[in-house]
């Protein structure tokens, strides 16, 4: 009897494996997908909507049932382009044939052109990428105390405000000030102060006191988590001051206000004042995930090589597509439309509050809009959330009582008057 020679036995057990993956995959291709699953399987993080989106086009988001949704939340501000957009799939397609990842052992081509478009736009001469707006925020935050050590008398105080939200990382969230995420994980980095937010002398009392011990204040241009609310120009002009003046660093975190959603391409840019270091995130990949941090020459220094780190920052898929969004992003065209769209979001929804008193207030920037409940509806942002969801629209919460939207750049005017109507049908909804 002939023995199969070492070719022929790998050839068949190649074979094998290969049908034993097709049934595989023919098996999870076929296996029914539920709502139900994310409480059998997932870790208990999040409290999803009841319904599971399968497919986007632009401002449009349908369900597994074929239902249709209009989109006025962009995945908290995410994607900036909204869903399948041309540019950010032919990116995506064509670094795919190209090269996936390469580790930091090495640089990448996405890598250095994102980071040349990004330097050229802003303030920065030095961009680091990491995968997330945390992450982004992390290495800021280390970034300050590194510089502050390597640089005369030692500072570790960092500044930031009550209800700011940063990430979730333990150093971001202590940085964040809001006590609901950062109790139970303690014991937290130590060396924080939280101010009230646009309290201006709160903000020269604490430099007084402290402004020697003093090495950053992180800042949101506008508070998103903590109930839409933008900065006043004298508080960030202010702050801008006495970081100079006490020899801190200015970070500001534009993970959401950045990438043209209040109008400008980076928010620091229509008020007054130049950061140190900036942070941005969501919108930056339009969908695709990855952060950066940026900053000058002078002040990336203190970090050398091995001293930080991301094993996926950089990433040439993600590079490319964010170079992708950049592109379209970063152009009169658009950055002029978000100021048109703001003020026709902004005149529906007076119009809803005129025919129903059922806001308070009703602010923010750019199409980064909070719609602050008024009595009966206070304290029901969910409610609204959830009567949104059933009249086939997304938004947002920022809190108890405010309702958040964060459309895509470039939501279309059809969009956004049928989105209206539906929000006006789950606010009377969730009246009733």
């Amino acid at each position: 009897m002939s023995v199969p020679s070492e070719n022929t036995a790998v050839a068949t057990a190649a074979e094998k494996l290969r049908r034993d993956v097709g049934s595989a995959r023919a098996g999870h291709a076929a296996m029914p997908v539920t709502r139900a699953m994310f409480d059998q399987l997932m870790v208990p993080c999040y409290a999803p909507a009841p319904f599971v989106p399968v497919r986007g086009e632009g401002s449009r988001i349908w369900d597994q049932n074929g239902k249709l949704y209009i989109d006025f939340a962009s995945g908290v501000a995410v994607t900036a382009l909204g869903h399948g957009h041309p540019a950010m799939i032919r990116a995506l397609e064509e670094q795919a044939h190209k090269i996936w990842h390469v580790s930091n052992w090495f640089t990448n081509e996405p890598a250095l052109r994102l980071a040349d478009r990004l330097v050229n736009a802003t303030f920065a001469e030095r961009v680091f990428f990491c995968n997330s707006g945390a992450e982004a925020n992390e290495a800021a935050l280390k970034l300050a105390r590194r510089y502050a050590h390597d640089h005369g008398p030692r500072k570790t105080r960092i500044v930031s405000t009550v209800n700011a939200f940063h990430g979730r990382t333990l150093f971001t969230v202590t940085a964040g000030g809001q006590a609901k995420y950062a109790q139970g994980f303690g014991p937290n980095p130590a060396g924080f102060t939280h101010l009230r937010y646009n309290d201006v002398g709160a903000l020269v009392a604490e430099f007084a006191a402290h402004g020697s011990e003093t090495c950053a204040m992180i800042l949101e241009p506008m508070q998103g988590e903590g109930g839409m609310t933008p900065a006043t120009p004298e508080y960030l002009q202010t702050a801008r001051r006495l970081c100079t003046e006490y020899g801190a660093l200015l970070i500001l975190d534009e993970i959401q206000s950045g990438m043209g959603r209040t109008g400008t391409l980076f928010s620091y840019m229509q008020k007054g004042i130049v950061p140190d270091i900036m942070t941005s995130a969501k919108g930056l990949g339009g969908g695709f995930p990855i952060g950066a941090m940026l900053t000058t020459t002078e002040i990336a220094g203190a970090f050398s090589v091995g001293v930080h780190g991301s094993t996926y920052g950089g990433n040439p898929l993600a590079c490319a597509v964010a170079s992708a969004v950049f592109d379209v992003i970063n152009t009169t065209e658009v950055l002029d439309g978000v100021k048109a769209r703001h003020a026709l979001f902004m005149e529906g929804l007076k119009a809803i509050n005129a025919r129903r008193r059922v806001f308070r207030d009703l602010r923010g920037e750019g199409v980064w809009l909070g719609c602050e409940l008024e009595t009966p509806l206070r304290g029901r942002s969910m409610d609204v959330l959830n009567a949104a969801g059933e009249a086939g629209l997304i938004v947002l919460v920022a809190g108890p009582d405010v309702v958040r939207i964060a459309p895509s750049l470039v939501i279309s005017l059809d969009e956004i008057l049928e989105g209206l109507a539906r929000f006006e049908a789950a606010l009377n909804r969730a009246l009733a």
